[in-house]
């Protein structure tokens, strides 16, 4: 049997070829589920809890997507957790005006540095559902503990989506300190041109000035 293979599949080889050689050349690597950028390949972790279960859910997620966890130094990038917050907000009540159902908000304030770029801070929340049976307190209790840590799961995931997002942010960032400083050159510019034109008008203006006073001093020699 000939093996036959069709323009198709090798337009699709090339264009995989040709995404992997443009990856590689952007400075991103495949780690995990995410391309994150060069910058953090080596990354320090600070938090509010050091031994805190959000802290370890972060750390794992380092080794997951090939992140190098290092001490923190002044020329490492930083990843910082400031806080964390559980909070519930009531969605439905039983006939005797108890609360049914309540939805939990997990939130979480971290922090971004990286040396020579600059800084972000940033706020991740993660929501779920929850059923307040008053019958199985024990079980209601066991469950709110899966779903909190569950919801630290997500919010853990959802600062590595962030940290993809980093290079894109402070190039953003850069170019808009780049307009800032091109702007204010430019506005530095037109108010030298501005003082020079109004200098040269007033040299221009004091000349006829000294022209007369010199023709009215000949008038007066060719009277005496």
């Amino acid at each position: 049997m000939r093996a036959f293979i069709s323009p198709k599949s090798i337009i699709r080889t090339f264009f995989v070829v040709l995404m992997a050689l443009a990856t590689a050349s952007c400075g991103f690597h495949l780690r995990g589920n995410y391309m994150l950028p060069d910058d953090i390949a080596k990354l320090s972790l600070t938090s509010f809890d050091q031994y805190g279960q959000l802290h370890r859910q972060v750390k794992s997620q380092f080794q997951l997507h090939g992140i190098e966890p290092v001490a923190p130094s002044a020329q490492v990038p930083n990843l910082h957790l400031i806080s964390e917050r559980t909070s519930e907000r009531t969605l439905s009540l039983y006939q005797n005006a108890r609360a049914a159902e309540y939805e939990l908000t997990y939130t979480v304030q971290y922090r971004i540095v990286v040396p020579g770029k600059g800084s972000q801070s940033y706020t991740t929340r993660v929501n779920r559902t929850f059923l307040d049976n008053p019958l199985t307190a024990l079980a209601k209790s066991v469950e709110r503990d899966m779903i909190e840590q569950e919801m630290r799961e997500q919010a853990a995931k959802q600062i590595m989506r962030q940290l993809a997002r980093l290079t894109a942010v402070f190039n953003k960032m850069e170019e808009e300190e780049l307009e800032a400083l091109l702007e204010q050159s430019a506005n530095s510019e037109s108010d030298e041109q501005v003082s020079t034109e109004l200098g040269l008008d007033v040299k221009a203006q004091s000349v006829p000035a000294s022209d007369n006073s010199n023709q009215s001093a000949m008038q007066v020699e060719s009277a005496q």
